[in-house]
């Protein structure tokens, strides 16, 4: 065989052992790191928000009741009860001194009954008369009240202007149970004395406003209103005019206040 050939074929073999040996032989390369992905942990939830601090107590502090009212006395006891109550009202203690300290609630009761009709009994009257003679002005044949009359009743008007109206009815319903009694007294059982009191305010406040003095006449010792719808007027009405109209206009006035006031406490004389 030729050599060429034989060495051609060994070199063939030969290179086919040495391929076959380095796949059989060859060594095992390292497996690649498989990277582990950690899963994250969840979240943490929000921590809860602070409890709410307890909003302070509040402790209301009432005022202690007043205390309990006496009783009222008895009607035929009650004037230094009356009286001593009436002296709160009053600008000052002299001015009590107008008032008549006997019989106080029967006569306030009397007058209000009264005064609506014609004629008043003076006694009865709860303040006493005014000072000094009633002032006309003129001839005899032409009469009319003096403007300077209207002085006689000046202290009257300032206690009555000075006096306010809600002090003046809330004594009013604390006493209510007395004048109830003494009207009751005069013959009006089934009657409630508010209602008499409130018609009494209404004819004292329809007293006409006289443009000037009205003129009198004298036909024998007292005088006499020379217009005979005016004589005719009730005896609150005559009394009223004789104050004077700045005095009257005054009067009018508190009376009014004194009207609405009870309004607001009708409920309480039912």
């Amino acid at each position: 065989m030729d050599k060429r050939i034989l060495y051609a074929a060994g070199g063939v073999a030969a290179l086919s052992i040495a391929v076959g040996a380095y796949f059989f032989f060859k060594p095992e390369l390292p497996k690649p790191e498989v990277a582990v992905v950690k899963e994250a942990p969840p979240p943490l939830p929000p921590p809860p928000p602070p409890a709410p601090e307890p909003a302070p107590e509040v402790v209301e502090v009432l005022p202690p009741p007043p205390p309990p009212l006496p009783p009222l006395p008895s009607l035929s006891k009650s004037d230094s009860f009356v009286f001593k109550a009436m002296r709160g009202l009053a600008e000052s203690p002299s001015a009590m001194k107008l008032f008549r300290s006997k019989r106080i609630i029967r006569n306030m009761v009397a007058t209000v009954v009264s005064l609506p009709q014609q004629r008043v009994p003076v006694k009865r009257m709860p303040v006493r008369s005014p000072s000094g003679k009633f002032l006309v002005a003129g001839t005899p044949d032409d009469l009319t009240i003096s403007p300077k009359n209207a002085n006689r009743y000046r202290r009257y008007v300032s206690i009555a202007k000075a006096v306010e109206a809600k002090q003046l009815v809330a004594l009013y319903i604390r006493l209510y149970p007395l004048f109830q009694e003494a009207y009751a007294e005069l013959g009006y059982p089934n009657n409630r004395f508010n209602d008499q009191l409130n018609e009494t305010l209404d004819d004292l406040l329809a007293t006409p406003a006289l443009k000037g003095s009205p003129k009198l006449v004298q036909p024998r010792y007292f005088y006499l209103y020379a217009d005979p719808n005016i004589e005719a007027q009730s005896v609150g009405q005559k009394i009223m005019l004789r104050l004077g109209k700045r005095n009257l206009g005054v009067v009018k006035q508190k009376l009014s206040e004194i009207k609405l006031e009870l309004a607001q406490h009708k409920d309480v004389f039912k």
